[in-house]
């Protein structure tokens, strides 16, 4: 029996996070607007708080069918997802920003498909993990290198084409969003452990080459599409030894952050004001700058909230196929939380991804909107009953 026959059950404290991060994001556009190093004319702030309005009324469309109803139209989606991927090499209207195809020119703004393959990957996985398993009530060895296939299957192909464009940072964030719902699939951990070891090792065997011979990574990566993976990586080892170069970005980073110092300088004070893409990669530099240790750990405090309440869903769900979206959802915002955060404190090489819900942008802006959906779509339909645990 039912404890609550109520339609909906929806998860204010999971919004109200929402709009505590959109609170910050526009707060902080707004205050470094002035100090943009762009020739745009866009009033970021103002764009921001558009398309969060536009990201509301995305989660109440995603809200408005039933969560299954999108496993019906997976390979759909999937399908739509890969041609828009596929379409930047040759439609007539994609675009190239930094050197990248990833773009498409619609007139009154860009899209970017890579962002809404996140969200169509997550659904994808998640329904051939969920369909594996239920025609496998006690799953062996072999039963589990076969999911792992069929799960590489549909990973691959939006992998490599978005690892093509280049855009390698994206590409990361598909694998590991891959990566976190592989994890909870059931597969055997020593299966889990030997792929982990390998991809460790080629890690490793990539650093230690650019260690030990550095002129000729740096002369392989300039024959290919990847020659800006060297200055990453110049300016992640050693950013003094191209200041005005490739570790001008980084370092003016951590100059910012740092004199922030314990509370920051306060509200629209900035010293540090040669930032590249402050507005959107560098986003976390205006938060430290401003706000202080204090300021940048209520962000991550949010952050941490915002992933343990998607945790909770998955948790409370008893259906498989919501569960696996939620530790998805985990994967991608997880991951690119780290990886900005990180990479503004050079613990982690510079990529060119955006801190969710906070950078500006609109692609990536309305894509975490939808997983939100997704999640809220999950917990509103969660039903307890008398004699649950």
């Amino acid at each position: 029996m039912e404890k609550d026959n109520k339609r909906f059950n929806i998860d204010y404290i999971l919004i109200f996070i929402i709009l505590a991060l959109g609170a910050i994001s526009v707060i902080s556009l707004y205050t470094v607007q002035d100090i943009l190093l762009t020739d745009s004319n866009t009033i970021f702030y103002k764009q921001q708080i558009i398309w969060y309005v536009l990201g509301f009324i995305v989660i109440g469309a995603m809200m408005f069918l039933d969560y299954d109803n999108y496993r019906k139209m997976t390979w759909i989606l999937y399908g739509i997802g890969l041609f828009a991927l596929a379409g930047v090499y040759f439609l007539p209207f994609s675009l190239e920003l930094n050197n990248a195809r990833g773009w498409y020119d619609l007139g009154v703004g860009t899209v970017q498909p890579a962002e809404f393959m996140k969200i169509i990957l997550i659904l994808t996985v998640a329904h051939v993990i969920t369909t594996h398993n239920e025609k496998r009530l006690n799953p062996g060895f072999k039963d589990d290198v076969w999911l792992l296939a069929k799960v590489g299957l549909v990973t691959l192909p939006p992998v490599l084409i978005v690892f093509g464009m280049p855009d390698v940072g994206s590409a990361v964030v598909l694998t590991c969003i891959v990566a976190f719902m592989i994890l909870v699939s059931g597969i055997r951990w020593r299966i889990l452990l030997v792929i982990t070891g390998l991809v460790g090792l080629i890690i490793g065997a990539f650093i230690g080459l650019y260690f030990l011979f550095p002129d000729f990574v740096q002369n392989y990566l300039n024959d290919t599409i990847f020659s800006h993976v060297f200055e990453r990586l110049e300016a992640w080892f050693d950013p003094q030894q191209n200041v005005q170069g490739s570790g001008y970005q980084i370092n003016n980073t951590l100059l910012a952050i740092g004199s922030g110092q314990l509370f920051g300088k306060g509200f629209d004070n900035f010293d540090v004001t040669n930032i590249p893409v402050r507005e959107s990669d560098m986003i976390f530099s205006v938060i430290g700058e401003q706000f202080g240790f204090v300021g940048s750990s209520i962000v991550i405090i949010l952050f941490f909230f915002l992933i343990y309440r998607i945790i909770q869903t998955a948790l409370a769900c008893k259906d498989p196929f919501g569960s696996y979206i939620c530790a998805g959802v985990v994967g991608m915002i997880t991951y690119q939380v780290i990886q900005n955060i990180g990479m503004s404190l050079k613990i982690l090489p510079i990529s060119g991804l955006p801190l969710p819900f906070i950078s500006a942008g609109g692609s990536s802006l309305i894509a975490y909107m939808m997983a939100i959906g997704l999640i809220l779509n999950i917990r509103s339909r969660i039903r307890s009953y008398m004699f649950d645990d």
